[in-house]
């Protein structure tokens, strides 16, 4: 146990006494839960305590004030915390005292799990608290918590460091409350777009996550082995292409959560592994889509805050429909100065490079041209704006416009500068489809590793006849990042990836955070 720090040995001894004291520190699981913290102290009043006379309630212990015969603590549930009070007559009411003397007072610790069963009351003070008769251990906490205090509303010693919350996100969650909050509002947040969804007839559906075929997006994949079939597969980089098989198998609105995964980079606005929804209408265009997007999130918003006005760090946004609608070549004129509508590609490379923008021979027009707009453009638009009409080399999956020659009917939503949807009047075409594949083959001879696989079968479907239909792909970790006021998608994510843990070894013993 070299490796160990000393407030680790110790609890490893509490719970060697325990044992001999013949109390089982990870007893049977099943332990009768009647209230909850946050239930006993919304609702109790001295008129109603006749229905609070009987509480049975467990969590951890956070706090202990010793006052001798009696004591108080904190108790942390999945709703908050509350205050108990413990008394040994009480909880020993025989002569042996050892479950309070011993037990609660020398062998039990912060971050210990415990059942206790009592009475509401209000103390003296006005808290609201439970009298303790019973107390049960369900488990012996061995690691220490980080102490985090709080006084007159003040929180002092919080945990902080990114390294240390995002990969021990267990106990991130039990000492930051608020933490737990951002997590129960992205539920809830997917709740409110799901019932959106459900409510206007479309159907929920899984799509494959591993594919002989990355398609659906530009993006690099990860790659793996299938050993019975002896083939390489993808984890998926969008599952587009399977949704709109449905609409022509006949399905007229259907819609996925999906898991999707790209081998790119990692940031504040990207994981490698993330979560997106992609929902697919037959019969109607981007612009019935653009109404329908405005509709979504301005229900989020105000779902979740009651106000369409919302606060993403200093910016106040507004998600009041109607939104902004630029077309790209415009939004790039205004942000550059330059007209870069009939550019070929030798000529758009001449303006990356005037822009000082990385840029090479072996990325085509439209990868020239999303360098050129992500770099001096996107990050202007803060209020929700659709960035329309993109032209057809940046959107291999996207219907020609039906009014402008060279450009798509495709939108994506920028909302505090960032891109948070991307959406299409889809190509039907099997014909025009299959030769905006080929031409992401001829790029991806060139050394564009992020250009689209030829996808045969979804060719063969389209060439069943597919419906007009709108699509859209709605980030919903980027969408918590903003209406959850959250600076980095790590905030809203449970597990970011992260680079895997150096093991301590007994020269090198692991570092704690700090101790109670």
């Amino acid at each position: 146990m070299s490796n160990l720090s000393e407030q680790e040995i110790i609890r490893r001894q509490k719970l060697a006494e325990l044992k001999e004291l013949g109390i089982e520190p990870y007893p049977a699981p099943e332990f009768i839960v009647t209230h909850t913290a946050g239930d006993i102290k919304e609702h109790y009043t001295e008129e109603n305590k006749a229905q609070y006379a009987e509480v049975s309630l467990a969590g951890r212990i956070m706090g202990v004030r010793d006052m001798g015969k009696a004591s108080f603590a904190v108790l942390q549930d999945h709703t908050g915390r509350i205050q108990l009070y413990i008394k040994r007559d009480d909880i020993c009411p025989g002569e042996d005292k050892t479950l309070y003397d011993t037990v609660w007072k020398k062998l039990l610790d912060i971050g210990d799990i415990i059942g206790v069963k009592g009475y509401g009351f209000i103390t003296r003070t006005g808290e609201i608290s439970v009298h303790v008769r019973e107390l049960t251990l369900l488990s012996k906490s061995l690691k220490p918590l980080p102490v985090v205090r709080e006084k007159d509303g003040e929180t002092f010693d919080a945990v902080t460091d990114p390294e240390f919350r995002y990969r021990q996100r267990y106990v991130d969650l039990t000492i930051n409350p608020e933490v737990r909050k951002v997590f129960q509002q992205r539920t809830r947040l997917i709740s409110t777009i799901r019932h959106f969804l459900d409510r206007q007839g479309a159907l929920e559906v899984d799509t494959p996550v591993l594919q002989s075929i990355p398609g659906g997006a530009i993006a690099r994949p990860f790659i793996t082995h299938h050993n019975a079939l002896d083939i390489p597969l993808y984890l998926r980089i969008a599952n587009e292409l399977y949704l709109k098989r449905l609409i022509v198998g006949g399905f007229d609105w259907v819609y996925e959560f999906s898991r999707d995964f790209r081998n790119e980079g990692m940031d504040r606005t990207h994981n490698p592994e993330f979560t997106i929804l992609e929902f697919y209408t037959a019969y109607k265009d981007y612009f019935w889509m653009m109404n329908q997007t405005e509709a979504l999130l301005e229900e989020c918003a105000q779902q979740l805050h009651g106000t369409t006005d919302v606060t993403v760090g200093d910016r106040a946004i507004s998600f009041k429909a109607p939104f902004a609608r630029v077309p790209i070549y415009d939004a790039i004129q205004t942000h550059t100065g330059i007209d870069i509508r009939h550019m070929d590609e030798a000529a758009l490379l001449e303006v990356c490079k005037s822009l000082h923008l990385e840029a090479d021979a072996s990325m085509g027009k439209g990868k020239l041209i999303d360098t050129i707009f992500g770099e001096k453009c996107e990050h202007h638009y803060i209020q929700p704006t659709f960035i329309i009409d993109y032209p057809v080399e940046m959107s291999p999956l996207t219907k020609s416009h039906r009014s402008k020659t060279g450009l798509v009917e495709r939108f994506e939503l920028m909302i505090n500068g960032k891109e948070i949807a991307n959406a299409y009047s889809e190509l039907n075409d099997p014909i025009d489809q299959r030769a905006r594949f080929e031409e992401q083959v001829r790029l991806m001879e060139r050394g564009d590793d992020e250009a689209m696989y030829i996808d045969y079968d979804f060719l063969r479907a389209l060439e069943y006849g597919m419906p007009p239909t709108a699509g859209i792909g709605i980030g919903i970790d980027r969408l918590c990042m903003l209406l959850l006021n959250q600076p980095s998608i790590q905030d809203v994510l449970l597990f970011p990836q992260m680079r895997p843990e150096r093991q301590a070894s007994h020269q090198d013993a692991e570092p704690e955070p700090q101790q109670q």
